[in-house]
């Protein structure tokens, strides 16, 4: 932690970053906070942004909330943001001032920019307004802001400030947000969300009809296999920011890269029949992805 903020005790810091790890704890979704593999030192801070993000993102996707209400509340969550950026965070044990205390001491610690943090929540007002995308580039857009400042993050909190890691780890993230697109193709359908941008959808001559039908036709399997190799080629861009950190690091960020190609690799192995089964990583994946993680070597 940093020095104290102004009236703040060590006592609330520790009781708001313990309520951050405890919302970590609880609401996991591929992101490295609740990993034992991460140094200690980093531990409260990746807690405090992934508290900050979680809330945001249960904003826009909870379900029986008017897009207006989802807004307004992004919107709030902005406000709260740039006070806490500030320092000006009510000291009390409200769930929301507990966060945003653990989350403005973490960005002062290892001076995380306000600008990473506006990208996400961006990103989380376009999931309320955006359920289609006419082009790759406007999909590679929404996850430079909805992926990639999860990684500058990770990154700043380790103690990095490279330009050649971050372009590696933007990769990285944007590959990993788009399997998990992949994966969760026919959930996001039956959601009224399609992130195969138009463009390839028509370039193959796939129609919406039938994914409503839950076919996934020769030209579905197309378009799929069109944007997992652009997928591929990322991760393949992204990979050198598994050797540019250290220690536990290095070995969190190959798992995280080896974890992501490997349910990739199950999309292309069943022919991306994703309305039958979710590929998914399980305990028997584990053994082969540490093994791989130790026996690692840099292109």
């Amino acid at each position: 932690m940093s020095a104290l903020i102004a009236g703040v005790s060590a006592d609330t810091l520790d009781r708001a970053y313990g309520a951050c790890a405890t919302l970590a704890r609880n609401h996991y979704e591929n992101f490295p906070v609740a990993s034992m593999l991460l140094p200690k030192r980093m531990r409260p801070a990746i807690s405090a942004i992934y508290a900050f993000a979680r809330t945001a993102d249960d904003y826009a996707d909870e379900p029986g909330r008017e897009p207006a209400e989802r807004l307004r509340l992004l919107d709030r969550w902005l406000d709260r943001l740039h006070a806490a950026a500030s320092g000006h965070t009510p000291v009390s044990d409200a769930p929301e001032d507990l966060i945003f205390l653990a989350l403005g001491d973490a960005m002062r610690a290892h001076r995380l920019p306000v600008g990473l943090f506006e990208d996400l929540l961006s990103a989380f007002r376009q999931d309320v307004t955006v359920s289609r995308y006419q082009t790759w580039h406007d999909v590679l857009d929404y996850c430079s802001r909805s992926a990639n400042p999860v990684g500058r993050l990770v990154l700043r909190v380790a103690g990095h400030e490279d330009a050649a890691l971050d372009r590696a780890s933007d990769a990285l993230c944007t590959a990993l947000q788009l399997t998990n697109f992949w994966q969760d193709f026919a959930r996001d359908w039956q959601n009224g969300r399609l992130y195969v941008p138009i463009e390839i959808r028509d370039r193959t001559a796939a129609r919406d009809e039938d994914l409503t039908r839950g076919t996934l036709t020769p030209e579905w399997r197309a378009a799929l296999g069109d944007v997992s190799n652009r997928t591929r080629e990322l991760f393949a861009r992204g990979r050198p920011v598994c050797d540019g950190v250290t220690g536990r690091l290095k070995l969190e960020l190959r798992l995280t890269w080896l974890g992501g190609s490997r349910i990739l690799d199950a999309l292309e192995r069943s022919g991306f029949d994703v309305f039958n089964r979710r590929p998914a990583l399980g305990a028997g994946d584990a053994a082969t992805l540490v093994w791989r993680a130790i026996a690692w070597r840099a292109p």
